[in-house]
């Protein structure tokens, strides 16, 4: 390991463990390399421009997040829940399943974990507290590992981040994970169900029956935009990045036009925020251009390619340890950095041993999502406690058998790549 490289690794960590923004750190690592290196330091924003322009993809990033918003803001949330109440809310522990159902549908939409608790899960963890039987760190703990079905069900934005960084077709990524986000989902009502019947949680209030047709008439125009998105992908009337647009112009006629719930003020509002939501996600993929500029200048990626096979490891073996990595960095680092500087490291090593990157990319994916579920740092931990005040430790613990689950639908993703490859082989992509 050269010099270059080891003070690049001393100023990243010393970076994160003043608690520095992390674009901040990885920029600032990245220009010690190329000093102590004895590089041009105009090298910086050369490889920063040039990842930035020849990104065409990461367009989908800012308009998937502006979507999302728009449908928070936009009492979308409110609607979906109640369509979904009409569906599973039946069934014992209803609430809690109509979260699961909620996440699903709305996954199809945003694309993101975040905007999936913040929105959504807000909504539902209001009304399971209205019940004694569904404690504070049960709702929450539902509504974080539901939010996981976010970025794995297409939309998804860690996917569109991943193809930038493999080279891989989005619309193979999102086919790749429709069929885990309802695995997922799937195991996680059944979880709820077997707690639900222990403790003897309630089933949701009737609806009489002269508010379903209202009910259902106001959740069916949010549907429309899964359905929308995924037919214009997959029958080429437009790209995934194109299909960023037509969400957040769906979004927008729907919550402005049709629902009429926004004021001019109040869009300006989301519209900030998703700049700063946005500003924030390119500044960490534009510094991450720099790290991995300095890698490929090591030779990090070939040469660790050549020591995994030296290890002789077959592709399970492979999967397997990068699992392990992925769950133990999850706990500690943010998903786009993850996403952006140690994703690159392995696909030569994912290549070499005949790995199919549209598998490896969702099960990447999925256990960086376990990753914003576990502490100390679980993304979605935090977001859901400063929304709602439920304590961090009552999370945690009642949501241990739904980390239980989603490492369960993990080792089935690894162990049996069809789950995965089925539906982008079906329609007819080359993966690989």
């Amino acid at each position: 390991m050269s010099t270059a490289l080891i003070t690049l690794l001393l100023v990243l960590v010393a970076g994160m463990l003043l608690r520095a923004p992390i674009a901040f750190a990885m920029l600032a690592s990245g220009i010690a390399y190329l000093v102590v290196k004895g590089h041009d330091v105009g090298l910086a924003a050369e490889q920063v421009l040039n990842g930035l322009y020849n990104g065409y993809v990461l367009l989908a990033v800012p308009l998937f997040v502006f979507a999302a918003n728009l449908m928070n803001a936009g009492t979308i949330s409110e609607r979906l829940f109640e369509f979904s109440r009409v569906l599973v809310g039946r069934m014992r522990g209803g609430l809690a399943q109509v979260d699961i159902l909620v996440s699903v549908i709305f996954s199809g939409m945003s694309g993101s974990a975040i905007a999936d608790a913040a929105g959504p899960g807000l909504v539902t963890i209001k009304q399971m507290l209205k019940h004694p039987e569904y404690t504070p760190g049960f709702a929450g703990a539902v509504v974080v590992a539901s939010a996981t079905i976010g970025p794995i069900i297409p939309p998804s934005i860690p996917m569109v981040i991943y193809a930038l960084v493999s080279g891989t077709s989005v619309g193979a990524l999102f086919l790749g994970g429709l069929l885990p986000g309802l695995l997922i989902a799937a195991l996680l009502m059944a979880g709820v169900h077997f707690i639900a019947t222990r403790r003897n949680m309630p089933k949701d209030d009737p609806i009489p029956a002269r508010d379903l047709p209202g009910i259902l008439l106001r959740g069916f125009l949010p549907l429309t935009l899964p359905v929308v998105l995924l037919a214009g992908i997959y029958s080429g009337a437009f790209t995934p990045t194109e299909a960023a647009a037509v969400a957040a112009l769906h979004a927008l006629i729907l919550a402005g036009v049709v629902y009429r719930a926004f004021t001019p003020k109040a869009l300006f509002v989301v519209t900030l925020e998703s700049l700063r939501s946005s500003a924030v996600i390119t500044m960490i993929i534009a510094s991450a251009y720099l790290l991995n500029y300095a890698f490929a200048t090591e030779g990090v990626p070939g040469n660790l390619a050549l020591w995994v096979a030296s290890l002789h490891l077959g592709q399970l073996e492979f999967l397997l340890l990068v699992n392990v990595v992925f769950l133990v960095l999850g706990c500690f680092l943010d998903v786009s950095v993850m996403l952006l500087v140690f994703v690159p490291m392995l696909i030569p090593t994912a290549r070499l041993l005949g790995i199919d990157l549209v598998h490896f990319g969702v099960v990447v994916v999925v256990n960086m999502m376990i990753g914003l579920i576990t502490p100390p740092f679980g993304m979605l931990l935090f977001v859901t406690n400063a929304l709602t005040g439920i304590p961090l430790k009552d999370m945690v613990r009642e949501g241990w058998p739904f980390t239980l689950l989603l490492l369960l639908a993990l080792l089935l993703l690894t162990l049996f790549p069809q789950i995965v490859l089925w539906l982008p082989q079906t329609m007819g992509y080359v993966t690989g």
